[in-house]
């Protein structure tokens, strides 16, 4: 009796939790995952994954990214090599897909139940995770001497990898050509991020974490549906609040999360643009396909922002320090017993927003600013638009009590030169960031600012 795929539907839990992920700029990202399954389901809902798990100590991680997955309302069937099963057993990847797990490419008994071709052909995508450098090279050169490598040479459908090797092993220039012509074939390639190996090493090679995985699966899912009213155009999206050194431990900041802003980058790349995201120190995931430039300073900002230059659309949704320290210190201050405090000197900081929205030849046809107001709203957001010199404003509350920094919603104006302020009711981040691509993509359409 031959099976097939069982998606069962999405598990939305109860509760909040949140998940701690290594972040590539060496702290961590906080991700709410009741967020992360409502966001995700919809994409991932009855679709079918063809997992293909092979021999890095990543594989220890794939127990977790198949629960996630089926969390969403996939159906996940598992191929595991034979070093893969150095890191994992069957019997758990079994468990947790709910579906018999496939190891030999020569057993009469898988063949009667599910041939390898009909095991390439059945699912909607394939994905290798981890993608080891051994595998990775098999791909490139259409060996097919095992289960996994031949169900990879005989499926006509997409294949996504999430390559998982020790630092070196990942930069020697094989791997690179191998990774090279497998993208320029149509594999997508998902991470992998920086971080600490099993070895003691730190760089990049370490696997993109489940939940970056699932985040990556679903955004590949919406990209393969509905029209790209942005695809050509080049977006750069300022997001998070930006850190001011006092000394080398010290800094003055703001309670800006970055979610909003990386809610924008990632639904502009939605709608197929090119997206540049800048971001001040946040604890979030890098939206998917797109590309991060981390910073601390406003000027370091600035200096990201127009290095990314020429693009069509700038979104500067960051929350940017008015002011620095003056000659920050290179050594820790000192509370001296019964001294004075010491006097912190301001200086004022480039205003990334009214630089870059100045007339010039690099200036973006589109630039969005954010005014995050406590009071007065809709007079200090206008006056900043004619002050700036952008096109749009969004402006929002952030007073006390309104729980927009740091909260998954927002409310908000959309101030347009010469047209009605539209008036937003409260929405998910997400929701907000959506819409506003749909307006800036009518935009792009209509001609028109």
């Amino acid at each position: 009796m031959r099976r097939s795929f069982a998606p069962q539907q999405p598990r939305h839990s109860q509760g909040w939790r949140t998940i701690v992920l290594p972040h590539p700029s060496g702290g961590q990202a906080l991700v709410t995952e009741q967020n992360s399954i409502q966001t995700d389901s919809a994409a991932l809902a009855a679709k079918r994954i063809l997992l293909i798990v092979a021999g890095g100590i990543a594989a220890f991680k794939t127990p977790d990214l198949v629960r996630r997955l089926r969390e969403r309302g996939a159906a996940v069937r598992v191929v595991l090599t034979d070093g893969g099963a150095q890191f994992v057993t069957p019997l758990t990847l079994q468990a947790v897909s709910e579906d018999k797990v496939y190891r030999d490419l020569w057993s009469l008994t898988d063949e009667s139940e599910m041939g390898h071709i009909q095991l390439s052909r059945s699912a909607d995508v394939i994905l290798v995770a981890p993608a080891t450098a051994n595998i990775l090279a098999r791909m490139a050169h259409g060996l097919a001497d095992d289960l996994a490598t031949t169900v990879l040479l005989a499926t006509d459908k997409p294949v996504l990898v999430a390559p998982a090797m020790n630092v070196r092993m990942y930069e020697h220039p094989a791997t690179q050509a191998n990774l090279a012509l497998l993208a320029g074939r149509g594999v997508g390639i998902i991470g992998p991020d920086d971080g600490a190996m099993a070895c003691g090493e730190f760089g990049p090679g370490r696997m993109s974490e489940p939940l970056a995985i699932v985040a990556h699966l679903a955004q590949w899912f919406r990209d393969q549906l509905g029209p790209k009213p942005l695809a050509g155009r080049h977006a750069i999206v300022t997001s998070g609040p930006t850190h001011e050194p006092i000394d080398p431990v010290r800094y003055i900041a703001n309670r800006s999360s970055g979610k909003q802003g990386h809610a924008v980058a990632a639904a502009l790349a939605a709608l197929g643009a090119r997206v540049t995201l800048v971001s001040g120190p946040v604890r979030l995931l890098h939206p998917p396909g797109v590309n991060v430039v981390a910073v601390e300073t406003a000027r370091q900002m600035l200096d990201a922002c127009q290095a990314a230059l020429p693009a069509d659309i700038l979104v500067a949704a960051a929350a940017v320090a008015d002011w620095h320290v003056a000659g920050a210190g290179e050594k820790k201050l000192k509370k001296q017993e019964g001294g004075a405090p010491p006097a912190l000197v301001l200086a004022e900081n480039p205003d990334i927003l009214a630089t870059l929205s100045a007339a010039g030849p690099q200036r973006p046809e589109l630039v969005v600013g954010f005014a995050a107001e406590t009071n007065d709203v809709l007079t200090y957001a206008q006056a900043k638009l004619a002050r700036k010199g952008c096109d749009w404003i969004v402006a929002n509350d952030v007073s006390p009590g309104t729980g927009t920094f740091g909260g998954d919603r927002n409310s908000v104006h959309l101030i347009r030169r010469e047209q009605p302020v539209e008036d937003w009711p409260d929405l998910p981040k997400t929701d907000v960031a959506a819409r506003l691509a749909t307006r800036i993509a009518d935009h792009f359409e209509n001609g028109k600012k």
